[in-house]
């Protein structure tokens, strides 16, 4: 088939990767670069470095409602368009250029965990398991009918960056089935919508008389960014590693030791980082901010 790839992040490679092995990508379509790191240097997204290493032609509009755009689309005569995680609600007009339509890799069971952080928002949920879902682009919200599913189980101890690599991956795989067989279409039930939205930053922000469970799903959840932090001493102490202690369960709302590591109320910290500062060993941390063992939670 002929194909219109929307995608910007890594996470929507493995499916660029397994569209171009099994057909025709006439154009690949990603955000603009934008300026990163320290240097804030322009940087192009993965999808359009992986895309141009593929040999494929790339553009990167500033705007896909403008007429020059949609033209070109037209212009290419898509059997579909496939979009994963490309970082634009896709207007109509764009929608209806394709033979069949836009294909969505969406990152959960549909639907539940709508939205642009479904694998962040599922750990944070505590969830045990999550999926993959093939859909149909409408003009709502992770709205359209489905076409495939795949579940997956999240690790215990299972970080954002380590689920979204597998499920990149299956999504990738499954999508190739879809596109193969073009499989009947269910309505989703959309009593049953949730919602994840955006991460903000102000989240990472954690206290510690949450639970222990909270602050470590929170912890796996927003890896590598905004990470979690709390406030002691009129610093912001960024945990940089932690698990849930073996002796989790208690409520003491107390700092319990301070040994190699910091326990806090079933929480084990084990690399800490102040504020302008290289990450160190929790305890080391904690005793320069002046922490007992015994003392109140700081």
């Amino acid at each position: 088939m002929r194909v219109v790839f929307f995608g910007t992040p890594d996470f929507a490679v493995p499916t660029l990767e397994a569209v171009a092995r099994e057909h025709e990508i006439a154009l690949v379509v990603a955000q603009p670069d934008k300026p990163a790191g320290r240097g804030m240097k322009m940087k192009q997204p993965p999808v359009a470095t992986r895309a141009r290493e593929l040999g494929l032609d790339v553009t990167q509009p500033a705007k896909i409602r403008d007429e020059p755009f949609l033209q070109r689309i037209q212009s290419i005569a898509p059997d579909v368009a496939v979009v994963v995680a490309y970082g634009r609600i896709l207007p109509k007009n764009l929608l209806e250029i394709p033979r069949l339509g836009f294909l969505n890799v969406h990152a959960s069971v549909l639907p539940r965990y709508r939205g642009a952080a479904p694998i962040q928002r599922a750990i944070e949920g505590g969830e045990t398991s999550t999926g993959v879902t093939i859909m149909r682009v409408d003009e709502e919200l992770d709205h359209g009918p489905i076409l495939a599913i795949e579940s997956i189980d999240i690790g215990a101890g299972e970080h954002t960056p380590s689920l979204s690599r597998r499920i990149a991956h299956r999504g990738a795989e499954l999508l190739g089935r879809v596109l193969r067989e073009l499989p009947r279409e269910t309505p989703q039930d959309h009593s049953r919508a949730t919602y994840a939205p955006k991460i903000e930053k102000r989240e990472g922000l954690v206290t510690f008389t949450e639970t222990p469970e909270n602050i470590y799903n929170r912890f796996r959840a927003f890896d590598p960014w905004p990470g979690v932090f709390f406030e002691s001493g009129g610093e912001t102490i960024r945990i940089v590693d932690m698990e849930i202690a073996a002796e989790a369960g208690g409520a003491t709302r107390v700092i319990a030791a301070i040994d190699d590591a910091v326990t806090i109320d079933g929480l084990r910290l084990i690399t800490l980082r102040r504020p302008g500062k290289p990450r160190a060993a929790a305890a080391d941390v904690a005793r320069g901010l002046g922490w007992r063992a015994g003392a109140p939670l700081p």
